[in-house]
C-alpha cells in the first residue's frame, strides 16, 4: 500500500487517477466474489434496457468515462443512441441527449425523475443534501422552491432589485477600464456575481475573495471521481482523498455561511420591535423559530446555511463562466463582435450604460447569449435526477425501460451538437436565433441551460438578467481583442473537468475603452 501511496502522489492528474483507482479496483477482485454483479444482471433482464456499452465486472463502464464526462457520454452516445444505459460502477444509469430524451424526463414524466441521487459530496459540502439543488423530492423540497420563488427570485422581487444589478455592473465597468489594457477576464466575473447575490440575499457586501477559494473548489469536488458514490463497498478506501478535502471544505465553508447568520441575529436583536425582515437570510431565520411549521419541513440552522449556499453558488458560477465563454466567442469571431457592438451604438448611442430596459430591443445581443448557452452550457450534465418510480420511455426513444432507483444524466452539452437540430454546430452562429422562438426558459426541449420541469433552476430569471445586462455593458463599453501577437482563432477554447463548464486556462484579452471617459 506504501507503494500504492507513492504512485499516486507521483501522477496528480486525473487520467492517472483513474488508472490507478482501476488497478487497485483489479487487484480487489481477486479477493471480492462477483455473486452482486451477477445478481445485479439478473435483476436488469427483465427490463427492456436502452442499449450501451457491455459492463465490466464491478466498474461496469467507468473505464469509458474521462476527465470531461459530457464529452466522452457524448461519444458513447453517437454509438449507442441519444438514450443509452450504463452501469457506473455498481449504479444503473441512463444518459439522454436528445430533445426526445429531454421531453420523456423532464415533460412526459417530470414527476417520476424528479428525486436527486446521494453522494459523498453532498453529504459533507451540502449539509447532508439539504439544500433546495440536492434535496431528495418531498415536502422539504417543497418548501424550499416555494421559498426560493417566493423569497429570492419572484418577478417583483427581481424588480425590486434593479438597481443593485446596475449598481454592481457600473463597478465592474469601472475596474474593468482601471486595469486595462490587459486583463484576466475571470477574476472580475465572480466578484460582480457574488456582490449582487450578496446584497440582494443578505443585504450587504461579504468580502469576495473570502468566499472565491471555497466555491471553486467546491463546483471542482462536485466534478471529480469519487469512489465510494460508484462501488459503495470500496468507498471506505478514499484512494484519491478527496472525501476528505470534502469534509475540511465542507467545515470551511460553514464558518463563513455561519459568521452571515450571526451578522443578521445581531442586527435583529438590535433593531428589536422595529424589526423588518426584508433579506432572503432574515426571511429563512424567523422560519426556524416558527412553532407552527411541520418538522419535517422546519428550516434548522444547517437548512438555512445550505439554502445559502445554492444561491451563493448558483448565481456566481453559473453567470460567470456564461459570460467568460461569451467573450471568448466574440475574442475569436470579431465579426460577431462588430455587429453586437453596431447594433448597441443603434440602439442606446454613445452617450450612456445599456439599461435592462434595453435588452428586448438587442435581438443580436439576446442571441449571442443563447449560442453561448447553446455551445457552452454552465452546467454540461445538468444536476443529476433519479427514478422514483419504474417509466416507459415513448417510441420517439426507442420505448425502453427506466427501473425505479435509476441516475439520470442530461447531456444539454451533447444536445447543443445535434446535428439533426442545428445547422454548423460546432460554430459559434448567434444568427441562428435571429427570428427564432427558441427560448432558454424551459418549454424548448432543444436548449435547456437551466434544465427544465420541477426541478428547474429557479434562478434563472436572475441569471439571464444578469448575463445579458453584463455581457451588452462590456461589448458596449470595450473591444475585446486577443492578446498581443495572438490572432483570434488561436485563443484556446478546452473546458476544464466539472460540473461546472469553465474554461481549462482563464481568458486573457486587450480591452479598448469605446465611450467617452467621464462614463467609466
Amino acid at each position: 500500500m506504501a507503494l500504492l501511496s507513492d504512485m499516486i502522489n507521483m501522477f496528480r492528474d486525473r487520467n492517472m487517477e483513474l488508472i490507478i483507482t482501476y488497478l487497485v479496483i483489479a487487484f480487489i477482485l481477486v479477493l471480492v466474489p462477483l455473486a452482486g454483479l451477477r445478481h445485479s444482471r439478473r435483476r436488469c433482464r427483465k427490463f427492456n434496457l436502452p442499449p450501451g456499452p457491455k459492463p465490466w465486472p464491478v466498474i461496469g463502464n467507468l473505464h469509458l468515462i474521462g476527465p470531461l464526462t459530457h464529452q466522452s457520454l457524448h461519444a458513447l452516445a453517437k454509438k449507442h443512441g441519444p438514450l443509452m444505459y450504463l452501469l457506473l460502477g455498481s449504479r444503473p444509469t441512463v444518459v439522454g441527449s436528445s430533445a426526445a430524451a429531454a421531453r420523456f424526463f423532464f415533460k412526459t414524466h417530470d414527476l417520476s425523475f424528479s428525486d436527486r441521487p446521494n453522494t459523498f459530496v453532498t453529504k459533507y459540502t451540502a449539509y447532508n443534501s439539504s439544500d433546495m439543488v440536492w434535496s431528495p423530492y418531498g415536502p422539504y423540497w417543497r418548501q424550499v422552491r416555494r421559498l426560493s420563488l417566493t423569497e429570492l427570485f419572484s418577478a417583483k422581487r427581481l424588480h425590486s432589485f434593479s438597481s443593485i444589478r446596475v449598481d454592481e455592473v457600473h463597478s465592474l465597468l469601472r475596474r474593468i477600464f482601471d486595469a486595462s489594457p490587459q486583463v484576466v477576464v475571470k477574476e472580475f466575473l465572480f466578484t460582480f456575481a457574488f456582490n449582487v447575490i450578496s446584497r440582494m440575499a443578505f443585504g450587504k457586501q461579504y468580502i469576495a475573495q473570502d468566499f472565491k477559494e471555497g466555491i471553486e473548489e467546491l463546483v471542482m469536488l462536485f466534478g471529480v471521481f469519487n469512489l465510494g458514490d460508484y462501488i459503495p463497498w470500496l468507498g471506505f478506501l478514499d484512494l484519491l482523498g478527496n472525501v476528505r478535502r470534502m469534509k475540511l471544505l465542507g467545515r470551511k465553508l460553514d464558518s463563513l455561511y455561519e459568521q452571515i447568520l450571526v451578522d443578521h441575529e445581531e442586527h435583529r436583536l438590535c433593531e428589536g420591535d422595529a424589526f423588518v425582515a426584508k433579506y432572503t437570510v432574515d426571511v429563512l431565520l424567523l422560519m426556524v423559530d416558527d412553532p407552527t411549521i411541520d418538522n419535517d419541513t422546519r428550516l434548522d440552522r444547517d437548512r438555512v446555511k445550505a439554502f445559502i449556499q445554492s444561491m451563493i453558488v448558483g448565481a456566481s458560477g453559473s453567470s460567470s463562466v456564461t459570460i467568460e465563454w461569451a467573450i471568448s466567442e466574440l475574442v475569436r469571431n470579431p465579426e460577431k463582435q462588430r455587429k453586437a457592438a453596431e447594433e448597441l451604438e443603434q440602439v442606446v448611442g454613445r452617450g450612456r450604460w445599456v439599461e435592462e430596459d434595453d435588452i428586448p430591443r438587442l435581438l443580436y445581443l439576446v442571441a449571442v447569449v443563447k449560442e453561448t448557452m447553446r455551445l457552452h452550457p454552465a452546467v454540461p450534465l445538468l444536476v443529476p435526477r433519479q427514478a422514483r418510480e419504474h417509466a416507459v420511455a415513448g417510441e420517439d426513444c426507442g420505448g425502453y425501460d427506466v427501473p425505479a432507483g435509476t441516475s439520470v444524466l442530461v447531456n444539454v452539452w451533447a444536445m447543443g451538437r445535434d446535428p439533426s437540430v442545428w445547422e454548423s454546430p460546432e460554430e459559434f452562429m448567434p444568427e441562428r436565433f435571429l427570428g427564432s422562438a427558441v427560448d432558454v426558459k424551459g418549454q424548448d426541449m432543444e436548449l435547456l441551460p437551466f434544465g427544465a420541469g420541477r426541478r428547474m433552476c429557479p434562478g434563472y430569471g436572475l441569471g439571464l438578467k444578469m448575463v445579458q445586462l453584463l455581457m451588452a455593458n462590456l461589448v458596449h463599453g470595450f473591444e475585446w481583442l486577443p492578446p498581443a501577437g495572438m490572432r483570434p482563432e488561436e485563443v484556446s477554447m478546452e473546458e476544464a473537468p466539472g460540473t461546472t463548464l469553465r474554461r481549462e486556462v482563464p481568458l486573457k484579452a486587450i480591452v479598448v475603452p469605446k465611450l467617452p471617459r467621464h462614463l467609466y
